[in-house]
């Protein structure tokens, strides 16, 4: 089997060989009869120039037409252009799928845009349907807790300041039991005791608010662990007061005690009235500035997510006004190399339609003639050798504008295509 496929092929490539030594023969009997026909010419013509420029006038209609009529070899030079069509219609249907799937993509992308402009105007109406907290009117209750939340922030450094001055720093005197709890007079009277004095009484209502801001984040969390945070929290909150009203009232205690009274102690501490007062215009204030906060971070919070919300959204509508262009700009470079290719096919079919001259033929079979015509002259005729030159050169002439006229000289090409021919 392997022998018989090898005789196989050999038989085609032996075919093929014999082919072009035939056609090789064929163009060495074609170029003499160029040199014999130009030849059998001069002779008759004498060599004229005026007879040579109509003979080769002749050739050259000779040789066009016989392009037209030589099937296969005009089958043989259209092979490339038939090539280059076939591939700029694969190209073609590329960049055509190429603009659908883009165009495709560009109609999604609009899509997105719709989708994200309809949420960018749902989202203050039904921000629950995106996941958002639908409290009514969140601006109303958030303006409103920040109102209540100013003036007792304000009050509790009042009180703290005052608090802190008469626990660590005040020496009670007879005039000043009555301010015992509240001493308006509390952080001047600590500036002028020292600076660090001052710095103490002014930030000690700071580590009240931050509790209840550490308060406020202990709340987002869930489960037993924040549950015991937060009471640790009150716990220490409301042990700092105590410890605050403690020490008041043994300052007062001691001020007003007499050599019968007792020790002071905590059994004495929780029967005096002003050591409640004193927790409970600290401690319960602080409850209550620790709830209006947690309602007015809630109500901010929930702004901020519409808020945030509204700002993603509108990042990526520019993202995807971003994408649409692009795709946009593709689009319209896929159409125009489409447009392109397009007539570039067209082009070709006219050429495939058409018919298509060897020029570097003509030229082979110009030179034979050309030779035939001056052998006979300067063999052939009896001309005296002035006569002869410029007979030659006359012809040389004639040869030259023919060539010329043919855009045949310096030529950068091989071929003239002539399209549209019926």
């Amino acid at each position: 089997m392997e022998i018989k496929k090898l005789f196989a092929t050999r038989k085609p490539e032996q075919a093929d060989f014999v082919v072009s030594q035939d056609e090789e023969q064929d163009e060495q009997k074609v170029r003499v009869t160029y040199y014999q026909s130009g030849y059998g010419a001069a002779l008759k013509a004498m060599g004229n120039p005026l007879n040579f420029k109509a003979c080769l006038e002749n050739v050259y209609a000779s040789f066009e037409q016989q392009c037209r009529d030589q099937e296969i070899q005009q089958q043989k030079l259209k092979q490339p252009y038939i090539e280059e069509k076939n591939r700029k219609q694969s190209e073609l249907k590329i960049t055509e799928a190429a603009i659908s799937i883009f165009d495709e993509k560009r109609q999604q992308v609009t899509e997105k845009m719709n989708i994200a402009k309809h949420d960018l105007e749902n989202v203050k109406h039904q921000p629950e349907k995106y996941g958002l907290d639908s409290t009514k009117k969140p601006q109303a209750q958030f303006y409103i807790g920040l109102l209540l939340l100013v003036p007792i922030s304000i009050y509790l450094f009042v009180f703290y300041i005052s608090a802190t001055y008469s626990a660590f720093f005040k020496d009670f005197s007879n005039d000043s039991i009555s301010a015992a709890i509240f001493d308006a007079q509390a952080f001047n009277k600590a500036i002028q005791a020292g600076w660090l004095e001052g710095i103490l009484v002014l930030t000690i209502p700071s580590v009240f608010l931050g509790l209840g801001y550490i308060i406020h984040m202990v709340q987002k969390g869930k489960g037993i662990k924040n549950v015991l945070r937060l009471i640790a929290l009150f716990m220490v909150t409301f042990l700092f007061d105590g410890l605050l009203a403690y020490q008041i009232e043994k300052k007062i205690y001691e001020f007003n005690k007499t050599l019968d009274s007792s020790p002071y102690n905590l059994k004495i501490a929780l029967g005096e009235a002003e050591f409640w007062m004193i927790i409970f215009a600290g401690f319960v204030v602080y409850i209550i500035w620790g709830l209006v906060f947690d309602i007015t971070m809630k109500e901010h919070e929930n702004l901020d997510k519409i808020k945030g919300f509204i700002k993603t959204k509108l990042t990526e509508l520019q993202q995807l006004e971003v994408d649409k262009n692009e795709m946009t700009d593709e689009i319209n470079n896929l159409r125009k190399k489409s447009v392109e290719i397009t007539g570039k096919i067209s082009e070709l079919q006219t050429i495939i339609d058409g018919f298509i001259v060897n020029l570097k033929q003509y030229l082979l079979y110009h030179n034979q003639y050309k030779e035939g015509w001056f052998q006979a002259i300067t063999s052939e005729i009896a001309l005296a050798q002035v006569a002869q030159k410029k007979m030659l050169e006359e012809c040389e002439s004639v040869s030259n504008d023919h060539l010329q006229r043919l855009n045949l000289i310096n030529r950068d090409f091989q071929k003239i295509v002539y399209s549209n021919v019926s």
